[in-house]
């Protein structure tokens, strides 16, 4: 007579049989459930038992490693030298000098605010890049928020609104407005100057930022799903309760170059002359050309420009879009910062980087390559708890990181994780401010491409002054060179996109 464990078996190996979606479990009846089990688990048996320290990704175990120390307080060297093969081809290295200097007592910090800006704000080295409430947890954002309390540093709200737990301690804010204007929108889904005027003026809303596209995602709104739309998100991003939120892809409050720049201008006045910028994953150097050419003929510039690159975080995007749309980080930031030093108003506008940075060679590079400071969203989430189980779409983040769930939030305990993301982002910055000693330089603002290298074959590498194009004050007005001539006289300051080269 069959035990209660064989007639389990068999009634299921019946069902199987039976039913008609899963051709593996009609042929394989009981065992095929072997292959969705394997399949289900395959993330944490690769992450754990198959891949190399250092060729894991999106980050390697090597840098989750370092962000998880450092958030402990561990300094986080490691002994017997480097596993990576330096002589491969793409290898990157910083160039120390033969004369190092002392590191300063304090880490550089970079003024934001150009001329027509009445509050600038002083910019940490490392920040809280942009992640919603929503997105994540409570908890993680009051983690994220004492944090840059505690440390110094700018929080990035994220496109879903300016929530109470991005206030509640008194971390600085840099508040992010998308297309979907949550949390400073009418009800028909329109830019709201009045609640945003009102809003931006808080003593920690330090900086306004226009999202026009993100690394991960770009050219595609974000969705939220209604049944994650719960009233607490309702009310804070102004939409209705239960209902399937949706970002636009694009902006309603402007179409051209000329209107985003007239555009900025107005969010700064509303906000009181605090900074105003926008951030943006590069697409094309057209565009990038027709907003300056815009800055000229309108008058004003924004106070900065986040980069975002194509291989930035997101909580959820099409496989398509994160893998083969936009322009990675290194040559985004690069055109971006050529542009402003061509048209003669780099020295307006400070650059924001925007895209897996996790260490201080990440922040020593990106500076070389034109940016005045970094934001990281995915190590502030490693160093407040996250695993990188790659489940924030699913709503079962295991470390309450990334998930509305209540009883998963409860578990990221707010002062213990606040105090980790301070050590991660202290210890980070204090590493580049070594780096930037040992290359002999103790003000970001002399480091030089001549400082990055990287190999372009198996006997021969190069810097990136050799490598690159680097403009000189005003020489796209002037006579802009051959490589960039094309794009520049192709680029509008009415209307986005044209020719490209």
């Amino acid at each position: 007579m069959l035990g209660g464990a064989g007639v389990g078996a068999a009634g299921l190996a019946a069902w199987d049989v039976l039913q008609k979606k899963h051709t593996i479990l009609r042929r394989y009846p009981v065992v095929g459930h072997l292959r969705y089990l394997l399949e289900d688990i395959r993330p944490e048996l690769q992450q754990y038992f198959i891949e190399r320290d250092w060729d894991g990704r999106p980050f390697d175990r090597d840098t989750r490693s370092v962000v998880y120390e450092r958030a402990k307080g561990i300094h986080g060297e490691r002994p017997f030298g480097t596993e990576l093969d330096v002589n491969e081809v793409g290898y990157e290295y910083l160039v120390h000098s033969a004369a190092p200097a002392d590191p300063p007592e304090q880490p550089a910090r970079v003024l934001v605010g150009g001329p027509d800006c009445t509050k600038p704000y002083s910019m940490a080295l490392l920040n809280v890049s942009a992640m919603s409430f929503g997105a994540l947890s409570a908890n993680a954002i009051r983690a994220l928020n004492k944090g840059a309390a505690l440390g110094g540093f700018a929080h990035d709200t994220g496109e879903g609104g300016l929530s109470p737990y991005h206030l509640e301690n008194g971390g600085d804010i840099v508040w992010e407005i998308g297309t979907g204007y949550f949390g400073a929108r009418t009800k028909d889904g329109d830019f709201d100057p009045a609640t945003f005027s009102d809003k931006a003026s808080g003593d920690s809303v330090k900086c306004v930022s226009l999202k026009l596209s993100q690394g991960a995602k770009p050219g595609i709104g974000g969705v939220l799903p209604g049944a994650k739309v719960t009233k607490e998100i309702a009310d804070i991003r102004q939409v209705p309760q239960g209902e399937k939120c949706v970002s636009p892809s694009s902006h309603r409050v402007f179409h051209t170059p000329v209107e985003l720049i007239e555009f900025i201008g107005r969010m700064r006045e509303l906000a009181g002359g605090k900074p105003t910028g926008f951030k943006l994953c590069v697409g094309s150097r057209v565009d990038v050309l027709a907003i300056c050419k815009a800055m000229l003929e309108v008058g004003t510039t924004p106070d900065f420009i986040v980069v975002d690159g194509s291989e930035g975080g997101t909580g959820a995007a099409p496989l398509e879009f994160e893998d083969h749309v936009g322009m990675p980080l290194t040559h985004g930031l690069m055109t971006v910062h050529n542009a402003l030093v061509g048209v003669g108003l780099r020295d307006r506008v400070r650059i924001g980087a925007s895209g897996k940075v996790a260490a201080g060679n990440d922040i020593v590079k990106r500076l070389i390559q034109g940016a005045d400071y970094t934001n990281s969203a995915r190590a502030m989430m490693m160093a407040a708890g996250c695993i990188q189980a790659q489940r924030c779409h699913t709503d079962k983040c295991p470390s309450g990181v990334a998930t509305q769930n209540p009883r998963r939030a409860r578990a990221l305990d707010v002062g213990d994780k606040s105090e980790r993301v301070h050590r991660y982002q202290q210890a980070t910055v204090d590493e580049a401010m070594r780096i930037m000693a040992a290359m002999g330089v103790t003000d970001p603002s002399r480091l030089s491409p001549h400082q990055l290298r990287l190999n372009v074959s198996a006997t021969d590498n190069q810097s990136y002054a050799a490598l690159y194009d680097w403009l000189s004050p005003g020489q796209l007005l002037a006579e802009p060179p051959e490589a960039w001539a094309h794009d520049w006289a192709a680029a509008s300051a009415d209307h986005f996109g044209g020719r490209m080269s």
